[in-house]
């Protein structure tokens, strides 16, 4: 039984390795094809010193079978058509030498070349098969979004997207006698915000401490994005985080807007939440009080999957 578990244990283990060196070949095969390129340079110019050599002796040899055609005493023997056929002879040899001379930084530098493109097709099939996965999750979640709106209508949809809740607060008004008391009212507030909201804060190159001007710089922000998105038609998120002074991620890269109008499925405009009165903290930002705020991006999604 120990026997067993400890094969079965080295099996383990060997596939393990397997799977790393499979799930980081790309690396692998970029590392080696750079290493592989540097190195057949560096073996290409240590050969081509000794081109010198090859080409003195051929030299030598051209030139004796002109000396050998010149001279009379060999006329007999030694034919123009022979000289030619020595000369082609020559000709071969030294292309041959210098094959062999450049062969093996030549084979090297294909085989690099070879495996830096093996690893960019590698991460080409990766990248097609996670479009295809992320094109299927967001078709399913449109079209679950479409039931919820036939059967219960658009705000509840809205609601549910936006994780929109009711809140019971208590508040101090003042009746029509002056007294003041205190009433129970619902109120709505959004709940957790999307994978794509990020805090515009102090760690933006473009943030002050001064709100009115925050607000300023991200209206004026939001309708370049709008005015963009109308002139190119598309526009990825990590476009807006650039200019927002906000880390770009790796979801930036490929989600954003589409402008379509005969399109449904897409806003058509961008939207940072600026103006989002279901959230508490982005009344306070918009009214002064609060100098930072969450924004929370209306993606339209896949970019490349909706253009």
């Amino acid at each position: 039984m120990k026997k067993e578990q400890i094969l079965n244990s080295i099996g383990r283990s060997f596939n393990q390795i397997g799977f790393q060196l499979k799930k980081h070949s790309p690396e692998i095969l970029v590392m080696a094809g750079v290493a592989g390129t540097v190195v057949s340079a560096v073996m290409a110019c240590k050969e081509t010193t000794k081109i010198s050599e090859i080409l003195n002796q051929t030299k030598e040899d051209v030139e004796q079978i002109h000396a050998a055609t010149t001279n009379e005493e060999l006329a007999d023997k030694y034919s123009e058509d022979m000289a030619k056929k020595d000369l082609v002879l020559v000709y071969a040899q030294t292309g041959v030498k210098l094959a062999q001379l450049y062969a093996p930084s030549v084979i090297l530098g294909t085989l690099s070349i070879t495996s830096i493109l093996a690893s960019n097709n590698i991460l080409r099939k990766r990248n097609v098969a996670l479009a295809a996965a992320y094109a299927t999750i967001d078709t399913s979640f449109k079209e679950y979004r479409s039931r919820v709106v036939d059967r219960f209508g658009k705000d509840v949809d809205h609601e549910l997207k936006c994780n929109i809740v009711n809140k019971e607060v208590v508040e101090t008004v003042v009746d029509e006698n002056g007294k003041e008391k205190k009433v129970k009212k619902t109120i709505q507030v959004a709940g957790e915000p999307s994978d794509y909201a990020r805090y515009f804060d102090h760690n933006s190159a473009y943030y002050e401490e001064n709100p009115e001007y925050n607000l300023m710089f991200l209206k004026s922000e939001q309708n370049y994005a709008n005015d963009r998105l109308k002139a190119t038609g598309r526009l990825f998120l990590n476009e807006v985080y650039r200019r927002l002074g906000i880390p770009e991620t790796k979801a930036g890269q490929v989600v954003g807007w589409v402008y379509d109008p005969n399109n449904e499925n897409v806003d058509n405009f961008v939207d940072f939440g600026i103006y989002d009165v279901n959230r508490e903290t982005v009344r306070d930002f918009v009214n002064g009080y609060e100098p930072t705020i969450l924004l929370d991006f209306n993606c339209d999604g896949n970019v490349w999957k909706n253009m």
